[in-house]
């Protein structure tokens, strides 16, 4: 971990992102930071939607980093965040990367992790450039879950239609969970060795690397939005910045992140 990361923890907040996103707004923000709640009363996911976590269960933060590209030179950062998360884990479990992947550990495109074809965690990226010239600050905040996945799942009401997974599942049954506090620390560093990375070389260097994680390649799915009409095709991976291709009958096209749902077609 690199020295001039400031790490904060507090044991309640409304959100670590809007935390840190009220600091850059004010330029209140010089070296990167990493802040981590016991407890957010109002938690973000993607699009406004609210992210629901019980402290004991779950690890929720948020890391405020400074990127020498501009905000459109940034695109498959969301990518590039989940391979770090993956690395974070393996070190933090003492585990090769390939055994996380027999497990069934995948990135699901754009901003998911998935254990088994459930979710594991998420990933929300904000922020930007105030001016021309300063550095394009992202705060991008990361929730994952612990343990206790059925109680979870059960919690967002069989509705939701959502599968819930977390870390306690893929560990060996005699095995408990590393300190929440190490997880953390071994994330964060692995956050900060790949962010330098994209910084400096952009998302094409890990192009490839997430295609291995790909949880849908090759799979007929759907892509929709809102407001948009539903959108068919076999997942061909990604491009190198970072964009779905989606086969069709005569064509294979790019679909950008934003509010975005991808669903194997069934």
């Amino acid at each position: 971990m690199t020295a001039n990361c400031i790490l904060e923890r507090v044991a309640q907040t409304q959100s670590t992102n809007d935390d840190l996103l009220e600091r850059w707004r004010a330029g209140e923000l010089i070296d990167p930071v990493a802040r981590i709640a016991h407890k957010q009363t109002a938690g973000k996911g993607r699009a406004g939607r609210t992210w629901l976590a019980n402290p004991e269960d779950s690890l929720c933060f948020s890391l405020a980093f400074p990127f020498k590209r501009k905000p459109a030179e940034l695109t498959g950062l969301s990518l590039s965040v989940g391979l770090a998360v993956i690395s974070g884990i393996a070190q933090a479990y003492d585990l090769d990367e390939a055994m996380l992947y027999q497990t069934g550990l995948r990135l699901k495109w754009p901003n998911d992790l998935l254990l088994n074809n459930a979710k594991l965690g998420g990933i929300l990226i904000e922020g930007g450039q105030v001016k021309t010239g300063d550095p394009t600050w992202m705060i991008i905040g990361i929730g994952m879950n612990l343990r206790h996945a059925q109680q979870i799942e059960s919690n967002l009401g069989s509705e939701s239609g959502l599968k819930v997974a977390s870390l306690d599942q893929f560990l060996p049954s005699q095995s408990t969970l590393p300190d929440v506090e190490y997880l953390w620390l071994k994330i964060i560093a692995s956050l900060e060795h790949h962010l330098s990375e994209f910084d400096q070389h952009g998302f094409g260097i890990y192009q490839e690397q997430w295609k291995t994680w790909d949880a849908y390649l090759g799979q007929t799915v759907w892509v929709s939005g809102a407001g948009r009409e539903p959108i068919h095709g076999i997942a061909q991976g990604i491009d190198q910045a970072g964009a779905l291709l989606l086969e069709q009958a005569d064509q294979t096209i790019a679909i950008h992140a934003g509010d975005i749902s991808l669903r194997v077609q069934t």
